[in-house]
């Protein structure tokens, strides 16, 4: 296995990190990031093959799991309930009560809002530049999933912030006092939630959050503590990748004059420059990644973004091309830890970015955008535009 290092805080792996994936490729199907101190799957069929493979997952083994420092064990604490950090039989079972509560048809359901919204919003961009992120980008996820749990959407500048600081537990940039902050963002976060199921308990409603209440009481075993991982999870983790690909998505868009919002597009656009970049899974079991033996215990790298630029899986990989075709990008994931708010990130990509268009058909950069320091994420710091 090749080594090779590159830091994810470098300016100029910030702002493109394509040419070191490029160079990670080269080196084979899965090479060591000296950086992260662990090997990284690079090639699609790599990262697909051990997003799907079973003998890894993304819960430590038993025996050596990570200690947790007591300062951070209310951030832990919600994340072991995540499905998103579990795996069967207890994925199994969290995984399935969330999607008999998270429906097509539900999803479905928030067409009007997600349209209406996105007017509402647009009716109040100013005259002058503005920043796209924080007038459209950042909002609309928010509110919709606020919407869709059934909590106030007064409170989505609340919800905001509570999900931009527990995510950045994630980033490469983290620090002590972002690692505070992230807890206290969970405490805060779990002291609403539990106030939202209890109101809730008391009188349902036709939402998302008064639906898993429901099952948990008809005798499944959905936790209190389940509940609220959950709530948090579809927050986090369906605010964090929207933004960042409407934005992404928008940027590209107006650089390269492709405007576009059919389905075809919206995969490409998650292709071509996808919000997350890393996904890592542990091994369970000694094996071999085409050609790279794995010991048990090891934590290896899904890299996301270095598989959608693969040259042997999409011609001209560096091209965006709106009706390009070929194998599933890997933007939400794979096997059974594939984004289960896959459906609602696509509806609200293509009418957020029809809508966008429609209405502002002169939309125009008025700075160039820059990447922020988020790895393993990828998104804007602003997108300046003018209508």
């Amino acid at each position: 296995m090749e080594h090779l290092s590159q830091s994810p805080n470098d300016p100029d792996f910030v702002q493109d990190p394509y040419p070191f994936y490029d160079r990670a490729r080269a080196l084979g199907d899965v090479v060591f990031w000296t950086d992260y101190d662990m090997p990284c799957a690079v090639s699609h069929r790599a990262v697909t093959a051990a997003l799907r493979d079973r003998r890894m997952g993304r819960e430590a083994p038993a025996d050596l799991a990570p200690d947790i420092p007591p300062a951070l064990a209310p951030f832990y604490d919600v994340e072991a309930h995540s499905m998103l950090e579990l795996e069967p039989p207890a994925h199994t079972r969290l995984r399935g009560l969330v999607l008999r509560a998270f429906t097509s048809r539900r999803i479905a359901g928030l067409g009007p809002d997600i349209h209406q919204l996105c007017h509402d919003l647009i009716d109040r961009f100013p005259a002058g530049p503005f920043d796209l992120l924080t007038a459209y980008a950042q909002p609309l996820p928010v509110i919709i999933i606020a919407r869709l749990l059934g909590v106030p959407e007064q409170d989505a500048d609340r919800l905001l912030a509570w999900s931009n600081a527990m995510v950045a537990m994630y980033q490469a940039r983290r620090t002590p006092q972002i690692a505070q902050d992230a807890v206290t963002a969970t405490q805060e976060f779990t002291a609403y939630l539990t106030d939202q199921i209890a109101a809730k308990r008391r009188t349902p409603s036709d939402d998302l959050l008064s639906t898993l209440i429901a099952a948990r009481d008809d005798g499944d075993r959905l936790s209190d503590a389940e509940l609220i991982s959950t709530a948090i999870l579809l927050l986090n983790a369906g605010h964090e990748a929207t933004v960042h690909t409407l934005g992404n998505g928008v940027k590209t868009q107006l650089e390269t004059g492709h405007k576009d919002s059919a389905p075809p597009a919206i995969e490409e656009i998650l292709r071509y420059d996808p919000p997350l970049h890393m996904f890592t899974r542990w091994v369970y079991e000694d094996l071999d990644l085409f050609g790279t033996p794995l010991k048990r215990g090891t934590q290896i790298a899904c890299l996301l973004g270095a598989a959608n630029r693969d040259p042997a899986a999409y011609p001209d990989p560096n091209a965006f091309d709106p009706a390009r075709k070929g194998p599933a990008n890997t933007a939400f994931g794979g096997g059974i830890h594939f984004c289960v708010g896959a459906p609602l990130a696509r509806l609200e990509l293509q009418i957020a970015l029809r809508i966008l268009h429609d209405r502002c058909p002169s939309l125009a950069l008025t700075a160039p955008p820059e990447y922020a320091d988020v790895y393993h994420f990828h998104g804007l710091t602003s997108l300046w535009v003018k209508t």
